[in-house]
């Protein structure tokens, strides 16, 4: 994939990170395994979970019942 420049970006995700559900996400619990729970990403550059925190209160699918899952990347050599 990566010859063939058909792979973008790709990170394995680090242990850890926090679920934020409810009404602007106001609910904020740790993260723990859910399977089959990501339905797509989005990847933001921050210092600290607080600061990834605070942005993803903005997101919209709360406004559908939807969770964000917080989490980190793992680096990859070579990527």
């Amino acid at each position: 994939m990566k010859k063939n420049k058909q792979l973008t970006l790709g990170h394995p995700l680090q242990d850890g990170g926090k679920v934020l559900s409810g009404p602007k996400g106001k609910t904020v619990a740790p993260f723990s395994e859910i399977p089959d729970s990501v339905g797509g990403y989005l990847l933001i550059k921050v210092k600290t979970l607080a600061e990834a925190t605070e942005i993803a209160k903005g997101c919209p699918i709360f406004n559908n019942g939807g969770n964000v899952e917080l989490r980190a990347i793992q680096q990859m050599p070579g990527m």
